[in-house]
């Protein structure tokens, strides 16, 4: 065996949880501190406690209230984008169209569903809209994500 390449070994070397608990071993090192023994382990203990000495289960809770903020704000998006009190320039119909819907005193999207709700012929009645225009309104409804009446789903020649 080599001399001096070994480290000093303590056969009476100092143990010191956390809890407070104390007992000796061998070892390289004089004092050894610990987090967590036998006495204070939740699988020793069978008492339900977190162990956490590095965090992460503060920063899965970080994690997960920033999710459900996310999630909070999307649904409310979402509510907001699908609210029928909005002026029908939103769907961006063009100009013709909205001219055409505005004469017929339809100015909201509410306004256009509820023409809607008679099917595609009280739509077509409505001066200036033709077969063209109708299904440019039921597209821009539809990426909207507004419900289309049913009535408004038959198709008529």
């Amino acid at each position: 065996m080599k001399e001096d390449i070994h480290p000093t070994y303590y056969p009476e070397a100092k143990v010191i949880c956390a809890c407070g608990n104390t007992w000796t071993t061998g070892s390289t090192q004089e004092v050894i501190r610990t987090d967590v023994c036998s006495e204070c382990h939740p699988f020793f203990t069978g008492e339900q406690r977190i162990v956490d000495t590095e965090g992460q289960v503060d920063r899965f809770y970080k994690k997960l209230k920033v999710h459900e903020e996310i999630q909070k704000e999307k649904k409310a998006r979402q509510e907001k984008k699908v609210s029928v009190d909005v002026s029908i320039e939103t769907l961006e119909l063009g100009t013709r169209v909205e001219n055409a819907l505005a004469d017929a005193e339809i100015e909201t999207v509410a306004d256009v569903l509820e023409v809607l709700e008679g099917g595609e012929k009280a739509m077509l009645d409505v001066k200036g809209i033709g077969r063209k225009s109708l299904i440019d309104i039921k597209k821009a409804l539809r990426s909207a994500d507004y419900e289309i009446p049913e009535a408004a789903e038959e198709i008529t020649v």
